[in-house]
């Protein structure tokens, strides 16, 4: 771990969890953790660049295929990577091609960037969890044998009883919401070996437990508005993230950019962000 570590540039590889779903901005994008986390960085960090390359949806061959080769010639202080947990929803699942697959990933980001976090992802409480289970746990148990092998960082989030509370998920019952964002970027924060500013395992405070009618209209409602749309995806052969590209991705040139703060001479808090040409 480096303690009071200097870090210029970040850049995010993943799926959704990374790309910021469910962490809404009022122009309709999407903030997350990693967002938060680049923001934290750059304060106080002249010349900060940042890029997030992750979208929504995507599984661990895609990540490794579309994403990890620009992340690696992009050759940052930091590289996040997160993926594999949407194979494992999947109702078939090639375990053998995702440990192969990430470890693949590893291997290549591992000697492109000075520090390499690597991630144990958090799940709500519930059922979806329990049925999955064994498949996480397996991919997980992977990731700490990968950090250990190539001497990246691990954020550990599973099991975390703060984080599996459901409040702190979106309807979806798939994403974090904003406070659960907030959360993650307190983790790896802390990860990177800088000072804490607060404790991301504190539980919620204690609420009134929701009403039975109440809970079978949020069921009926996530029904309709989540889990069918995930399931006709499925067996199509759709994914949400189909036809995106990444936030700071230019499709059309068929390259990454980077991001930096609009304002290079404040010391504070980032306020707004400009790309990066050239």
């Amino acid at each position: 771990m480096k303690l009071n570590a200097s870090y210029t540039s970040l850049v995010a590889v993943g799926d959704s969890f990374t790309e910021g779903m469910s962490d809404l901005l009022p122009d309709g994008s999407y903030r997350g953790w990693a967002d938060v986390l680049a923001a934290r960085l750059a304060t106080g960090t002249p010349g900060f660049r940042y890029a997030n390359l992750a979208v929504r949806g995507k599984l661990i061959r895609q990540i490794v295929d579309e994403q990890v080769p620009i992340a690696a010639a992009l050759r940052p202080d930091v590289i996040t990577l997160v993926g594999g947990l949407n194979d494992t929803l999947r109702p078939k699942c090639d375990m053998g091609m995702v440990r192969d697959r990430l470890e693949e990933a590893v291997e290549r980001l591992a000697p492109a960037c000075g520090t390499l976090v690597l991630m144990r992802s958090p799940g709500r409480n519930g059922p979806v969890m329990e049925r999955f289970r064994p498949r996480m746990e397996e991919l997980f148990a992977l990731v700490g044998e990968l950090a250990d092998r190539h001497g990246a960082l691990v954020t550990d989030l599973y099991g975390a009883p703060s984080l599996g509370d459901p409040r702190m998920w979106d309807v979806d019952r798939l994403h974090l919401t904003a406070e659960g964002h907030r959360r993650v970027a307190e983790a790896v924060w802390q990860s990177l070996g800088l000072p804490a500013e607060s404790d991301w395992q504190t539980p919620m405070a204690a609420s009134a437990p929701v009403r039975w009618a109440q809970r079978r209209v949020d069921d009926v409602r996530f029904a309709r508005q989540h889990l069918m749309p995930w399931i006709g995806r499925r067996l199509t052969g759709r994914s949400s993230g189909d036809g995106r590209a990444g936030a700071h991705f230019d499709a059309g040139l068929g390259q990454a950019f980077w991001i930096t703060p609009e304002d290079v001479s404040a010391p504070g808090p980032v306020t707004g962000w400009r790309r990066l040409d050239g």
